[in-house]
Parts: C-alpha cells; sequence; structure tokens
C-alpha cells in the first residue's frame, strides 16, 4: 500500500540523481502540469460550447425573425454556431437595404430582398467564420502533440542519462554490487516514468479534443447550409417575372 514510506522513498530516489536528471524531471513535470490545465480548460470550454450552441438552436427554431435570432446569438459568444449565424446576419445587412425579417412561412422572394450574387457572398462569411472558429477550438491543442510525441523521449534522454552514470559508478568504484548500481538505475526509471507520465494524459487529451473539433466543425457546416437554403427561399431576389 502507498503510504508515507514509499513517498520519502521516492524523494530519496529524486534527491539521488544527477543535476542533468533533475533538469529533465523538472522540464517532464512543467509539461505535465500545462498539459493538464490545457485539458480542465478545453473541457470547460467545449462544455461551455455545447450548453450555447443547446440554446442558440432553440431560439433558432422557436423565432420567426432573424434580427431576434441575431440578438440572441449576441450573447452566445462562445457557441460556434451562433458565431456563423452572427457572421451570416452581419454579411446581410452590408447590403444596404434591410432584408425581409421573416424565418418562416411559404417561400415569397420579393423584390426588396437581396440579389442572388449576395447568397455567395453570404456563403463566403460563413466559411469565414468557420475557420476562424475552428482555430479558437483548436487553440493550445498544439501543446498536448508536442508533450505526447517529445515526452517520452526527453524521459528517454533522463534513463540513458542515469544509465551511464551508473556505469561510471561502476568504473570509479571498481565494483558491480546493487548499491553502485540502484541510485543510478532508480533515476533512470524515475525519468522513464515522468515521461510517459506527461505523454500519456496528454495524447488521450489530444485525440479527444480532436475528436470535438471535427464534430463541431460538422455541426457548423450542417448549420450553414440550412442557414443557406433558408436565405435563398426567403430573402434572394427573384429573377423570374412573377
Amino acid at each position: 500500500m502507498f503510504g508515507f514510506g514509499n513517498v520519502g522513498a521516492f524523494g530519496e530516489i529524486i534527491a539521488d540523481v544527477g543535476p542533468l536528471e533533475k533538469v529533465v524531471l523538472v522540464i517532464l513535470f512543467a509539461l505535465s502540469v500545462v498539459s493538464w490545465a490545457i485539458i480542465l480548460h478545453k473541457a470547460l470550454h467545449f462544455r461551455l460550447i455545447a450548453r450555447e450552441t443547446g440554446r442558440f438552436l432553440k431560439l433558432y427554431r422557436e423565432s420567426r425573425r432573424f434580427s431576434l435570432v441575431a440578438s440572441g446569438a449576441k450573447r452566445l459568444r462562445q457557441s460556434p454556431v451562433a458565431r456563423v449565424y452572427l457572421g451570416a446576419y452581419q454579411e446581410l445587412s452590408a447590403t444596404g437595404t434591410p432584408p425581409p425579417d421573416v424565418m418562416d412561412g411559404p417561400p415569397e422572394p420579393a423584390e426588396e430582398g437581396i440579389p442572388p450574387e449576395r447568397l455567395d457572398s453570404l456563403q463566403r462569411a460563413m466559411r469565414r467564420v468557420q475557420a476562424s472558429e475552428i482555430d479558437r477550438m483548436e487553440r493550445y491543442l498544439a501543446f498536448l502533440a508536442t508533450t505526447a510525441s517529445a515526452g517520452p523521449f526527453i524521459g528517454l534522454f533522463g534513463t540513458v542519462v542515469g544509465i551511464m552514470n551508473s556505469f561510471k559508478a561502476i568504473g570509479t568504484q571498481g565494483s558491480a554490487s546493487l548499491a553502485v548500481v540502484a541510485p543510478g538505475i532508480s533515476g533512470a526509471l524515475v525519468a522513464t516514468a515522468f515521461g510517459l507520465g506527461a505523454a500519456i494524459p496528454a495524447v488521450l487529451g489530444y485525440n479527444y479534443f480532436v475528436g470535438r473539433v471535427r464534430r463541431w466543425a460538422t455541426e457548423m457546416d450542417n448549420f450553414a447550409l440550412e442557414l443557406a437554403n433558408l436565405v435563398e427561399r426567403r430573402l434572394v431576389r427573384s429573377t423570374k417575372p412573377f
């Protein structure tokens, strides 16, 4: 059972390692701390994204006016779907004349609506917002990827240094007894453990959050297509005579 004696023994092992190995352990410990901070931050971030997106989609499905949905979306800035809607609404508002505001009912394109070519600019505006939101959701994930790939190698470096110190002790004292080689070997194993301890949570967190980013990218794509279809039905000016 892990108790205070084990903690003391572990502290003695850390104290016995060489200065270079201590630097390796400090680096790995720092990588681990930062990785856990990023994991907790991203977990809270994606939880907030899910909550605010649910609120926005409820508003979007229930509201009958573009402007009311836009007003609600401005209060849900953590939702990437709400940001896509705001980008589209701002592009629509840039036409100079406010478009018809009703979102439901039978399609009745009016002469006061937007010209057909504005639909392309609307889709480009939504794609820009999508790219920006994906970049925002991927922020700090590169650090997790770096820790996942570099952590074991940094730990391996500490392991090699510990084994070298063990061989040096054997040559200096002319003995290969356990008392001579144990400190270097134990320090080497601690470096390996620290490397794996930093890398394993980082790679798990990275893979999980990359999956979440892909999911929300798909959600934004689907919403952008739905909104473009709605705008085309309701707001695009008809080019055919009535």
